[in-house]
């Protein structure tokens, strides 16, 4: 199976004030452009996130001339151009939010998925890292997941590792990590480190469809038809409606 991209906390949410104009009366009040550009970074973002990239194109290059030293604003459009496949473009504006707010961990996050998805993981990790160790960075172990998945992306799964079980020191319950961990362990064959895995996070932890798949998979390398039963009974029976059930109804041949 390829591998499992999970880039976890790109799009920051952004609540602000929407308003650019105020009607009162007859009078209208003109907001300034920092607030003007506030409001569009805010509707950039949203159309980003539901991916509307021309909608979001127009709002955050408005943005950026209303509010043009406003980090987050650069780092929402270098997340657009690469969508967009403008790399050069992506490039010089995550490079120019981190000029406005050097060592900030999201924009540091954004910065390194970017340069995963263009084949340098090495930078990609070091700029992950460097965002993990900043004490400001309230989701460490995403960073460190991060890291782990651009390793793999690069078929360089022993040094992912190390990264997975970093996170999972930071945040033990962090089932991304978990999902990484096992997911990796079954395209190694290691079925019985990726059951164990799964079963002991499962027992302190709660599921979810994607954990049992792989604890189905994993008992089925095993030739473990009582553990694979148990994994497919609680998939179907918690998560009947999710992708995972009907994945699973198709590798089992259709029987529920």
């Amino acid at each position: 199976m390829s591998v499992r991209r999970a880039w976890v906390g790109l799009v920051p949410t952004l609540w602000l004030c929407g308003c650019v104009t105020t009607n009162t009366g007859d009078m209208i009040i003109k907001e300034s452009p920092a607030t003007a550009g506030a409001a569009n970074r805010q509707l950039g973002a949203a159309y980003l996130q539901q991916g509307n990239l021309p909608i979001a194109k127009e709002k955050l290059e408005r943005a950026a001339k209303q509010s043009p030293k406003d980090p987050v604003i650069h780092g929402l459009l270098g997340l657009l151009y690469h969508r967009l496949g403008d790399e050069k473009r992506a490039e010089k504006e995550h490079r120019m939010a981190l000029e406005l707010a050097p060592g900030d961990p999201e924009q540091l996050n954004n910065y390194a998925v970017f340069l995963c998805d263009v084949g340098r993981a090495d930078e990609g990790v070091s700029r992950f890292e460097e965002a993990a160790r900043n004490p400001l960075y309230r989701t460490p172990w995403a960073a460190y997941t991060n890291a782990g998945v651009c390793l793999r992306g690069a078929k360089r799964e022993a040094e992912a590792e190390p990264l997975f079980l970093r996170a999972l020191q930071v945040q033990p319950d962090y089932t991304e990590a978990v999902v990484q961990l096992a997911d990796m362990e079954l395209s190694q064959h290691r079925a019985a480190d990726a059951y164990k895995r799964v079963a002991d996070f499962m027992k302190t932890d709660p599921a979810n469809p994607e954990l049992l798949l792989l604890g189905w998979r994993a008992a089925h390398e095993m030739k473990d038809p009582a553990a694979a039963a148990q994994m497919a009974w609680r998939l179907q029976s918690d998560f009947p409606d999710s992708d995972q059930a009907h994945t699973l109804a198709q590798m089992s041949g259709g029987k529920k």
